[in-house]
């Protein structure tokens, strides 16, 4: 099971720093991907990252802002939110890519293991 961490309430400009862990596996061989879902709208691919050569990607609503990483050593994957605005309030979940592709996407449809998701509120 993944767990998400480090959401909550800050102001427009300012930054978060979430974290996804997992729990009795090893994510290192995992594509891994962030996604937010604000109220009433589809869950969006945010930034994914490839297990070997740390590959990264990003949408372009969040590009220059935000930053993924990973620890292999600490099993989790960060996701350093900067520069936040109030369209990025949504709850933030990490998931598992399946399928053995060999570059991870932002297609929520092919993870096919997600946490419970974080709340990130950006106010004005």
């Amino acid at each position: 099971q993944l767990a998400e961490s480090g959401g909550g309430l800050v102001q427009s400009g300012g930054s978060l720093n979430l974290s996804c862990t997992a729990f009795a596996w090893n994510l290192d061989y995992y594509h891994i991907g962030w996604f937010r879902q604000a109220p009433g709208k589809e869950r969006e691919g945010v930034t994914c990252i490839t297990p070997n050569s740390g590959r990264t990607y990003y949408a372009d609503t969040v590009k220059g802002r935000f930053t993924i990483s990973r620890d292999n050593a600490k099993n989790t994957i960060y996701l350093q939110m900067d520069n936040l605005r109030p369209e990025d309030t949504g709850v933030y979940y990490c998931a598992t890519q399946g399928g053995g592709a060999t570059m991870c996407s932002m297609v929520p449809s092919l993870y096919n293991y997600w946490g419970q998701g974080t709340q990130v509120t950006v106010s004005s």
